[in-house]
């Protein structure tokens, strides 16, 4: 009887000291990588229109109001409004082509009723991931990517709550850019 206690706990003392051997070590993060002097160096930018997935907006059923092309004239209008960028109209003109896209992983929907219309949305299922924004920096030179910024769209059961969530993730999206790019982030409204 004395050996079916005792052999689980030296299981567990074993278990706990590997555990903290590996975690021992493991690298500590101390202090980030050097950002691209060609991001605080650039002039003039091109903003790109990847794209959205399918099946995100009012119009085809999904949970934001607009059409697909909404997040790359939100996020063009915000950066021109900074007064920190020329927006170039080539994007040969340009210092850094921004690629801007917004995916979803919609494996699951659920239909939801508001004003009477039947509509679908991203199930909240911690499992499944959210829509994200997707910004690519690239050299306008060599095209090589100089940087990627991600930020998620955060669940809503509301229309005017995932429109309201959309807008607060373009912006991190934009004040991150900014941020790197050594300029000043734009105040929240």
């Amino acid at each position: 009887m004395r050996t079916f206690f005792v052999a689980p706990c030296v299981i567990l003392g074993v278990v706990f000291s590997v555990a903290t051997t590996a975690l021992a070590q493991m690298p500590t993060y101390t202090t980030a990588g050097p950002v691209p002097s060609a991001l605080a160096a650039a002039k003039t930018i091109f903003v790109s229109n990847a794209g959205s997935d399918s099946g995100l907006y009012s119009l085809y059923l999904g949970p934001f109001t607009g059409d697909p092309d909404r997040p790359y004239t939100e996020f063009y209008s915000a950066l021109k409004a900074t007064g920190d960028y020329t927006l170039a109209a080539d994007p040969a003109q340009a210092d850094l082509v921004l690629e801007l896209s917004l995916t979803a992983h919609n494996d699951r929907i659920y239909p939801y009723k508001q004003n009477g219309v039947t509509d679908a949305v991203p199930s909240p299922s911690s499992t499944d991931p959210l829509p994200m924004f997707r910004l690519v920096v690239c050299d306008g030179k060599s095209h090589y990517i100089l940087w990627t910024i991600t930020h998620p769209i955060d669940f809503a059961y509301l229309q005017k709550n995932h429109d309201k969530n959309f807008d607060a993730a373009l912006a991190s999206v934009l004040n991150q850019f900014l941020q790197i790019s050594g300029k000043t982030p734009v105040p929240a409204h």
